[in-house]
């Protein structure tokens, strides 16, 4: 979820075609959207080889290609969020494509775009919402990203000697906000002492910005550091030189703290990607559970957001401790289990509430013992 500016006349070379041999009847006249497709188009907002989101997703893409090889995928790295967007995705359209996935959060206005001048073509969007009336070839999905980061939380709350945890984050949308704080409650339910140092680097992948966070704060005592960023590698790196825990975030980027890695939280897209495609290759797409505000946790299926290995540093009593909390949120419970009050003191989820996705998705303060203050927009 990177913006980038590039050159209207380098866009046109960004859709780098991977493509698969064998062959698959295009879609008839009149046909559903997507049905009979014989190409399918990804864009990511950054590099696909970026340890972290756009790489969780252009391995998503892969495992399509790998499922249907009688398909030709396109892929398109470093895509902004705005009208380059729109015109990528038009240019993989005039190239057959019938099943679009757009891959940014900011993607959203481009992709409702695209899906308005060709109902024919499937759209779907990764990690927004849509209010109101869903167009019948649209849809967004995503996981339930704070499940994960709760429970890494808990093992960076087991972990920390100095109570002082840290989050390196990109925006102040609902995504990170629901991290930020699942990631304290986590580690305050396991440390009641435990608190969450935030810094705000008002970008999804800037290497320079993300090594002066991790600096400040290590400066801080913090000695267990996340972060909700595109690219996450200059952030783990400074984290392990230092000496400190890192827990990782889109992908298992543990190969790069032999010492420090904790556990983190990573994508596994494939599976849902697949059943994305097969349901709008059969004809389905309209009216399916795809064609909606798709979301999927422990409670509801198959959350493509998984925890990520542990490190060495992990001990067997917190690895049970994440088991129980899991099973617990997976039966009847909640990251956001009430009562949860914001910075102020104020309870903003009653006790004994378990709020939904939706009212989740939709909190918009910190929780006690994070440290920091959201931006203004």
């Amino acid at each position: 979820m990177r913006r980038l500016l590039i050159p209207a006349a380098a866009l046109a070379l960004l859709a780098a075609c991977s493509t698969n041999t064998g062959a698959t009847p295009a879609a008839a006249e009149g046909s559903a959207p997507g049905a009979g497709s014989t190409k399918i188009g990804f864009i990511f907002v950054g590099p696909k080889d970026d340890y972290g989101y756009n790489q969780a997703a252009y391995q998503g893409s892969q495992a399509v290609a790998k499922a249907y090889p009688g398909l030709e995928v396109l892929t398109a790295e470093n895509v902004p969020e705005d009208d380059n967007a729109t015109r990528i995705m038009e240019g993989m359209i005039r190239k057959g494509a019938k099943i679009i996935f757009a891959t940014s959060y900011g993607h959203k206005d481009p992709a409702l775009k695209v899906a308005a001048a060709h109902p024919d073509v499937v759209v779907v969007q990764q990690g927004n919402i849509v209010d109101g009336t869903m167009p019948a070839n649209f849809g967004t999905y995503f996981g339930t990203v704070y499940e994960p980061v709760y429970l890494a939380g808990i093992v960076a709350g087991k972990t920390t000697k100095t109570g002082k945890l840290g989050y390196v984050y990109a925006f102040p949308i609902s995504q990170t906000l629901d991290n930020i704080n699942a990631f304290e409650l986590g580690a305050k339910s396991v440390n009641p002492q435990a608190k969450t140092y935030v810094v705000n680097t008002s970008n999804w992948c800037d290497p320079a910005k993300q090594a002066e966070a991790a600096k400040s704060l290590l400066a801080q005592g913090v000695d267990v550091i996340s972060q909700h960023q595109d690219c996450t590698a200059t952030v783990i790196r400074a984290t392990e030189a230092a000496g400190a825990y890192s827990v990782g975030y889109h992908a298992d980027a543990s190969a790069l703290a032999p010492k420090g890695w904790l556990t983190g939280s990573q994508w596994n897209w494939d599976p849902l990607y697949v059943k994305i495609v097969k349901t709008a290759l059969d004809g389905r797409f309209s009216g399916s559970e795809f064609n909606a505000n798709y979301r999927v946790g422990y409670k509801t299926g198959d959350n493509p957001f998984v925890q990520s290995p542990y490190g060495p540093a992990v001990g067997a009593e917190t690895k049970a401790l994440v088991d129980a909390a899991k099973a617990r949120i997976g039966k009847d419970g909640s990251p956001f289990l009430g009562p949860v009050a914001d910075q102020s003191g104020q309870v903003r989820i009653a006790a004994g509430t378990v709020p939904d996705y939706k009212t989740i998705e939709a909190i918009d303060y910190f929780v006690d013992g994070v440290v920091g203050k959201i931006p203004a927009s």
